[in-house]
């Protein structure tokens, strides 16, 4: 992830990653301080695992901690001028059709919740702005018959509903 790229939020997603910033800054960091304090006190530290083990982990706190400063440092919430187009932040009502969605078997209503690439997961229906299918939403009606581009394809779908997630 580019160091000064602008990130897109949803309201919800913000507050998750601050969320886990704050757990990690006041709870986390201090496990793992407690873990290395024990590790140290069973002497040798140059043939101690556990010592190891609970610097490496350490490393790995303190990386996603940097990492979650870094992304909430460059994030902006989305807002949604209009409630009468698909944004970030929008759930929307899909109606897939056409030879490509029949092949791939995703003919028929979806709903999808338009969310910033780090709050994407396709498992609970959250679409990323930038994925083929999330991007082609954009700035797109209830009624606007939408083709997007994906890796297969030109997917077919209507706006059938939009409303705030």
């Amino acid at each position: 992830m580019s160091e000064n790229k602008e990130i897109i939020l949803t309201t919800e997603g913000k507050a998750k990653l601050e969320a886990e910033l704050s757990h990690l800054i006041s709870v986390t960091r201090k496990e793992v301080s407690e873990k290395i304090k024990e590790a140290r006190s069973f002497g040798d530290l140059s043939e101690n695992a556990e010592y190891d083990a609970a610097k490496d982990e350490q490393a790995e706190v303190e990386a996603r901690i940097s990492q979650l400063e870094n992304m909430l440092k460059h994030s902006k919430v989305a807002e949604s001028e209009s409630d009468d187009v698909i944004s970030v932040g929008k759930k929307v009502t899909l109606e897939f059709f056409g030879e490509l969605a029949e092949l791939m078997g995703m003919t028929g209503k979806a709903e999808y919740t338009i969310v910033g690439s780090s709050e994407a997961d396709p498992a609970l229906n959250k679409l990323s702005y930038e994925s083929p299918i999330g991007s082609a939403c954009l700035n797109k009606a209830v009624g606007d018959n939408v083709k997007a581009e994906t890796p297969g394809g030109i997917v077919e779908f209507k706006v059938l509903n939009i409303e705030k997630a």
